[in-house]
């Protein structure tokens, strides 16, 4: 979805007048999708503690592996993106510590232009998404300390972590406030506070999942809302859908809110966040592996477990990562300048191209790291002659 955003932009589809560039440019809501998506995986494991009463993911193992999860793969991408289109800055120490930090959208004067170095201009979210990382640890501790003071009932934790979480989604708009007033601060923007609505929304299903299977008796009402869901999965995207109409019509404001006012940006959080609720909730929502689907929903746990289905999610993050390299590179092998081009000729090589990469860096990049940094290394070492301790 980002990508045929961005091929749409680069192109001019996006720009262009009418329905069709209209809807093009909001393929930007693909961006709160990613970031709900993150706070339900990443948030669970402390919602379920929070809900028990027991401690959370240690903090030093979780901050280790998502390390190793983003950094390689994104070093490949930024070198590269550097070496061909920022050369000027390769004796830049500034410059290169604020690109492999993901740091580089708090700088106060920024060399390059947009949202972020060529070839790099899609890694804004990641530097976003790496602030969440950081903040979560402390955010869940916060929002556990607030709901044991209900007691043991998971029912009331439940309810004090979603008012919590409630908060956090009031702080976006606070930030908000902070982005236009007294003046105008776009890059704010770009920054981790305007978005925490966004990851508030994936991190209150993860509550969600974990309250259903702890309610008393086996008919409870967020059981009925969690089988709900999955079985009305077609009507939820449908309804997804049409929020995205709604957002791409100028009743929501003008296209590119980043830059515009203080109450367009408020209503593009509230329709991304309305989005990407009815996007993830039936998927979030579904049962584990190990357990039968809810009638009516086995459309919907075979569809995700699709060898094509599959086969994306494994190498989402690598499409993520090469876009803009492959969208550059065929722009420059195909002669075209900037907002020129064919969005409908150059979305296809330009895809392909980013698949393909994409599964070269799953395959020799991703998996090999993250097999080594979940290998247990503490294992004692076989005794060669075969003897076992006395």
């Amino acid at each position: 979805m980002v990508l045929v955003f961005h091929v749409a932009m680069e192109t001019g589809a996006a720009l262009a007048p009418g329905a069709v560039g209209a809807l093009l440019a909001r393929g930007e809501m693909g961006v709160p999708l990613f970031f709900a998506l993150s706070g339900f995986l990443l948030y669970r494991p402390w919602a379920r503690s929070a809900l028990d009463g027991t401690r959370g993911p240690a903090v030093r193992r979780y901050l280790w592996r998502r390390g190793l999860r983003v950094l390689p793969a994104y070093w490949i991408v930024a070198v590269t993106a550097m070496l061909l289109w920022s050369r000027d800055q390769i004796t830049s120490l500034p410059a290169w510590t604020e690109v492999l930090t993901l740091t580089f959208v708090y700088d106060p004067d920024p060399w390059w232009v947009g949202t972020g170095p060529v070839g790099l201009g899609q890694m804004w979210s990641l530097c976003v998404e790496v602030g969440f990382y950081l903040a979560l640890p402390l955010l869940s501790a916060l929002l556990a300390r607030g709901a044991a003071r209900t007691g043991r009932d998971p029912g009331a934790r439940a309810r004090r972590l979603l008012a919590g979480l409630a908060a956090l989604a009031g702080v976006a708009v606070l930030a908000t406030v902070v982005q236009f007033y007294p003046e105008p601060r776009p890059q704010m923007h770009a920054w981790p506070p305007r978005t925490l609505g966004m990851f508030a929304v994936g991190m209150a299903l993860a509550v969600l999942a974990e309250w259903a299977w702890r309610e008393a008796g086996p008919d409870g009402p967020v059981r009925r809302v969690c089988r709900t869901l999955p079985r009305s999965a077609a009507l939820c995207w449908l309804t997804a859908g049409a929020v995205y109409l709604a957002a791409a019509t100028p009743a929501t404001g003008p296209r590119f809110v980043g830059v515009d006012g203080f109450w367009v940006a408020l209503v593009d959080m509230a329709t991304s966040m309305l989005f990407a609720f009815f996007v993830i909730a039936p998927v979030a929502l579904l049962p584990g592996p190990a357990a039968a689907a809810p009638a009516g929903a086995g459309w919907l746990a075979a569809l995700l477990r699709h060898p094509v289905a599959v086969f994306l999610g494994r190498v989402s993050y690598g499409v993520f990562l090469w876009q803009f390299v492959v969208l550059y590179l065929w722009r420059d092998f195909t002669g075209q300048e900037v907002f020129t081009g064919s969005f409908w000729l150059d979305v296809v090589p330009v895809t392909a191209g980013t698949v393909l990469l994409a599964a070269v860096t799953h395959r020799w990049v991703e998996e090999p790291v993250r097999r080594w940094g979940t290998a247990d290394r503490h294992r004692p070492v076989p005794d060669p002659t075969g003897r076992a301790d006395a």
